[in-house]
């Protein structure tokens, strides 16, 4: 086990995919997306079927971190103030006290986010934006680290109030979490099998392997990540690209395009070096802009969807030399 007061920031991230590997079979990618949006100081949407292991994620990422998390399983009567906090009045004292509400966490699972009206929803956007919480007009800053990790059903749409265009692009990255393999199944069987329980991740072994000021220092080394003035135009070709699209009724905004910037960057740094390259755009591009575009209807109807129209403008769009 890495000691987290001595290992590099990079070491320590490193040593993250092993730990979390403890007790999460087969999302490699979703781990590296995770730990991505902390370095950038993003939130992240995780869309799958249930059963793919998407709280036991979070939870291993957190104890892996050393940070606190909490869930919220967000339903059609889950009301702002149950999200956020809200003032209580004390009939000792007569007068009110705020009572906080879970998001004050360092990651904070919005658990089927998708099942609340809009209303509830859009009580996340501050927190998400402005790192606090206002109630009665006074801000209540959050703890710092701070993630939203909001997670969603692909394909259970009844009682559901999508996210519009605007609240999913306050998300760094959509990350899916697809179905393991056969051998990865039998892994997980084989786990259960031996006792496994995935409500207590120390008797797997899962420790913490970097703290708060590893993360830190990471952040500071990750805005190091040098950006030639080519790539920096590569990345705003891609995305003028998604708005000429003609599958496209949405492309990216500049938003979108910042966030690829950040993101490319901390894969650069995870991937050891403190420059920028197109690949790294590449790695980064479907999971930081396939939430960012909409699909024109008849191209729905036809089959396509936003990560095939991003692949083949990744193969389109000039890359420079």
């Amino acid at each position: 086990m890495s000691d987290p007061t001595t290992s590099s920031p990079l070491a320590s991230l490193e040593a993250l995919r092993g730990e979390i590997g403890k007790a999460v079979v087969g999302q490699d990618a979703a781990v590296t997306g995770l730990v991505v949006a902390l370095l950038c100081r993003g939130h992240v949407l995780l869309e799958g079927v249930p059963g793919v292991a998407k709280t036991l994620l979070v939870r291993a990422l957190a104890s892996s971190l050393e940070l606190d998390t909490r869930r919220v399983q967000f339903t059609p009567d889950l009301m702002p103030g149950d999200i956020t906090g809200s003032l209580v009045y004390d009939a000792r004292t007569a007068e009110f006290s705020f009572q906080e509400g879970p998001v004050f966490t360092n990651l904070l699972l919005a658990d089927e986010i998708n099942r609340t009206p809009p209303k509830t929803q859009a009580s996340l956007l501050e927190a998400m934006e402005e790192r606090q919480v206002s109630v009665d007009g006074v801000p209540r800053p959050l703890p710092d680290p701070f993630m939203v990790a909001a997670t969603q059903n692909p394909i259970e749409y009844e009682g559901t109030y999508p996210l519009p265009e605007a609240q999913l692009d306050r998300f760094l990255l959509k990350l899916n979490l697809s179905l393991p393999s056969r051998e990865q199944e039998i892994d997980v069987l084989t786990r259960h099998a031996g006792g496994f329980d995935p409500r207590d991740l120390a008797a797997a072994g899962v420790r913490a392997v970097a703290g708060p000021e590893q993360l830190a220092a990471a952040r500071e080394e990750v805005r190091k990540v040098t950006v030639a003035p080519e790539v920096a135009g590569y990345i705003v070709d891609l995305c003028r690209a998604t708005r000429e699209s003609p599958s496209l009724a949405l492309g990216v905004s500049p938003r979108g395009a910042t966030a690829l910037l950040s993101t490319s960057r901390a894969w650069a740094w995870l991937s050891g070096r403190d420059y920028l390259t197109p690949d790294d755009v590449k790695a980064l591009a479907l999971p930081t802009l396939r939430h960012r575009v909409r699909l024109r209807p008849e191209a729905e109807m036809e089959g396509v969807t936003a990560d095939s129209v991003i692949t083949g403008l990744l193969s389109h769009v000039p890359v420079p030399r």
